[in-house]
């Protein structure tokens, strides 16, 4: 198999393992830091409303950058932009390591004046992050059919999640409870450590990623018709547009589900940073076996009904967690909903590879990942927003619970809705027309 992917792919492989293991450092580091800062419910949801704020703003100009310039550059400068960022945000937290409550403290803090400073550094660093974020992201799933051949894509990109999922989730959350158990301000400066291997590695990738011709390329750039070009391109497409759509609206209720995640973790199931990191593995495993097993069983019960029961999965998931308060049982449940987003993804992202023309992939994707991660910071903001007013009415735990069982209501409603809209037959046929 790895002759067929090549050695581009292996190192773009190892560049995304070694970044991600970065990224799981901070999955623990980050939040934690956040809680520390401030205990309230609609300032932690606004820090990531902040981070993903950028997937809603900024997408669609993403789009059509990717389409006009060398996606192997705007990789390696995005990742060295957030590379230099997360070394800002490591230096701040050195320098006021003796303004933080100890970290296992938190479980039991519930009035924390927020340290507003350090708050808002958080804040504006999480949007400058997020922008370099989404012009890497999309400019990465447009590099990949440059990379491997059509027909190994499945392959590539299950693989890819294995190792983001492995290095992110099983890996690094450990590693980051160790480091920030030694000072809260390392798992940052690892974090950035990370992002500066990437770079060397995907600058190091052989071929031309350009994707369009020099006369085009010297050409004054047309936001707006370049962007229009690409709407219409998927608004047209009978399949791709109701996928965008019921993917926004999954991805928005499930932010808005765990935008106060970390209060919940600390108060309702009384994690220490070494327990949450635990919790973090969840993902890892769901992820790995995800991107092993996922193209064996779209090909096993067909694209739809796969999709139709990770559509179902959700809501179920949600259901228990809003009825626990034992971390290992919302371990098991993070592990299933890990494993069926890899086989989301593994089915829905192929595909568009496979189909979107590639003068038109960069704004296409743009435009699919604007309905469909759009949605996120509404989704962050409206969850952070109902457990702060549900305080007034509920005990914090009650409210802190009540987004799960809002998410059981919605995503039922979702999955009667969406289900119909993605057969088997439909997914075929749109693969063979590309």
């Amino acid at each position: 198999m790895s002759k067929k992917l090549g050695a581009s792919y292996w190192k773009l492989w190892t560049a995304t393992a070694i970044s991600n293991l970065g990224d799981g450092v901070s999955m623990v580091a980050y939040p934690w830091l956040a809680s520390a800062v401030t205990r309230s419910p609609i300032l932690i949801a606004a820090a990531g409303f902040a981070s993903r704020l950028p997937w809603l703003v900024f997408t669609l100009h993403a789009g059509v950058l990717t389409d006009r310039f060398d996606r192997r550059k705007l990789i390696v400068a995005m990742d060295f932009m957030r590379g230099l960022l997360t070394v800002f945000v490591g230096a701040v937290v050195y320098f006021n390591r003796d303004s933080f409550p100890a970290l296992d403290e938190l479980t039991t803090i519930t009035n924390l004046q927020t340290n507003w400073p350090i708050y808002f550094t958080l804040l504006i660093t999480a949007f400058l992050f997020g922008l370099a974020e989404v012009l890497r992201d999309n400019s990465a799933q447009t590099l990949m059919p440059s990379v491997v051949e059509k027909e190994n894509l499945e392959t590539a990109n299950g693989r890819m999640w294995s190792a983001e999922s492995l290095t992110n989730s099983f890996i690094g959350p450990p590693l980051g409870s160790l480091l920030i158990g030694i000072a809260i301000f390392i798992p940052f400066f690892f974090d950035a450590v990370s992002f500066f291997f990437a770079v060397a590695l995907i600058a190091s990738l052989k071929g031309t990623f350009k994707p369009v011709a020099d006369e085009k390329g010297r050409e004054k750039i047309n936001f707006k018709a370049e962007i229009k070009e690409g709407y219409a391109w998927l608004w047209a497409h009978p399949l791709l547009r109701p996928m965008a759509i019921i993917l926004g609206t999954m991805n928005g209720l499930a932010t808005m589900v765990g935008a106060t995640y970390i209060l919940f973790a600390q108060e309702v199931l009384q994690t220490s940073v070494f327990t949450f990191a635990v919790l973090g593995t969840a993902g890892a495993v769901g992820g790995t076996i995800g991107g092993l097993l996922a193209p064996k069983v779209s090909a096993k019960l067909g694209s739809g009904r796969s999709l139709a029961m990770v559509l179902a999965a959700a809501p179920i998931g949600s259901l228990i967690i809003a009825l626990t308060t034992t971390w290992q049982v919302v371990w098991v449940v993070v592990l299933f909903e890990t494993f069926f987003a890899i086989l989301w993804n593994t089915i829905t992202v192929s595909l568009r590879q496979s189909i979107i023309p590639t003068h038109l992939l960069g704004r296409v994707n743009s435009v699919y990942r604007f309905f469909a991660w759009g949605s996120i910071p509404i989704g962050m903001f409206l969850g952070g927003g109902l457990v702060s007013a549900l305080t007034l009415v509920l005990s914090r735990e009650n409210a802190l619970r009540a987004p799960y069982l809002f998410g059981v209501v919605l995503g039922l409603l979702l999955w009667a809705l969406a289900a119909p809209r993605l057969t088997t037959a439909k997914i075929e046929a749109a693969r063979n027309v590309g």
